[in-house]
């Protein structure tokens, strides 16, 4: 079930930054643009890929919100468009069923910064926006990198040394919690909150185990490894003290 303006917002944040809802759910965009509204953003909406391609031209937002499913161009074609039209075009923040979640790397790796999935919470939608428009104001700052691990907010890719990493948007969040807390233990509790936001608890331990498994293969595969468990407290990311 979708949220409601009822699940009370964080208090205004937005500063007046500018995000176009695309969605031809009417329910959907008048809720999403009221907490965005609620939150401290302009908020425009738009009914259809051609309609927002036009307004992205004419207003350029700071941020779209995007559903893959439109009733004329498909979100994944709309995000190209915008991403051939402008090298320094918005950040896309995908809306997508869950059954569509395969197709979704396309949209992805075509220029897409994120997803959420519906039915989705409108804490997890706001959280998701703050951190997309936090990594746009900062692009021009240093690359948050760890030994030879480097991460690329702009692109959302990630490198050990020369070798780029195929990463998952949830592994890319998890990489980047743990290299922002780099020495920290962070436990499960805490990565569950940070990626997955009020929708938490149902993933479990094993969704975040196999996650952070999953991430570790692909961190640690050449050189010394970076990822570490502390059995029963969580993880940490780090060098070890004899490495």
């Amino acid at each position: 079930m979708y949220g409601s303006v009822s699940e009370k917002p964080a208090p205004a944040r937005g500063s007046g930054q500018h995000i176009l809802v695309v969605d031809d759910e009417s329910r959907i965009a008048e809720l999403l643009s009221t907490t965005l509204e609620l939150a401290g953003y302009r908020v425009g909406t738009a009914a259809t890929g051609g309609e927002a391609l036009d307004r992205v031209g004419r207003e350029r937002p700071d941020l779209v919100i995007l559903d893959v499913m439109l009733p004329d161009l498909d979100g994944f074609t709309v995000c190209r468009r915008l991403v051939a039209a402008d090298e320094n075009h918005p950040p896309v923040l995908f809306l997508t069923a869950r059954d569509s979640l395969d197709s979704l790397v396309t949209g992805l790796g075509i220029g897409g910064n994120d997803y959420v999935t519906k039915p989705f919470r409108i804490a997890e939608v706001l959280a998701r926006v703050q951190a997309l428009l936090r990594t746009r104001t900062r692009r021009r700052e240093e690359p948050p990198r760890y030994a030879d691990l480097l991460l690329d907010d702009t692109t959302r890719q990630a490198r050990r040394g020369r070798r780029a990493l195929e990463l998952t948007p949830a592994e890319f969040r998890l990489l980047r919690y743990l290299l922002v807390n780099a020495g920290q233990v962070l436990s499960k509790e805490q990565i569950g909150e940070h990626l997955w936001v009020a929708d938490h608890r149902r993933y479990g331990d094993n969704a975040i185990e196999k996650l952070v498994s999953r991430l570790r293969h692909k961190v640690d595969e050449t050189g010394p490894a970076l990822i570490h468990t502390r059995r029963g407290f969580g993880y940490w990311l780090g060098r070890l003290a004899s490495a």
